[in-house]
């Protein structure tokens, strides 16, 4: 079992910056990719980012250029910087852990077993 944490959400003006951080316990942290996945109400849950075991890092085309994840192994924690924020950019962000080795399947959500609860991120215009 993985444990996984949200921390960072809250309420931000368009153009502003916010960093969200997920803390991992549990199974050996480094072993799994891990993932960033956002909802909104009535929608499926979509990607965001992830990073993989070897820290390659894979991105929607609407937050490329935007969103840069990392990860600490030391910390068992990975973050999702989040700049040049924008009022669609507002949905509950999930972090998601899933031992995948494909780099097609980072991208899916059904391929990752372990689930935060969420935090939620507004951004205002």
């Amino acid at each position: 079992q993985v444990q996984l944490e949200e921390s960072g959400g809250g309420l931000v003006q368009a153009g502003d910056s916010l960093r969200l951080s997920c803390a991992a316990s549990g199974r050996t942290f480094s072993n799994y990719a891990m993932a960033w996945f956002r909802q909104t109400p009535g929608k499926e849950r979509e990607f965001v980012a992830a990073i993989n075991r070897s820290a390659n890092k894979y991105y929607a085309d609407s937050t490329k250029g935007r969103f840069t994840i990392s990860r600490d192994n030391a910390k068992n924690t990975v973050y999702l910087q989040m700049n040049s924020l924008k009022p669609e950019d507002t949905a509950v962000y999930y972090c998601a852990a899933g031992q995948i080795y494909s780099s097609g399947s980072y991208y899916s959500k059904t391929r990752y077993d372990y689930w935060g609860q969420g935090t939620q991120v507004t951004v205002s215009s």
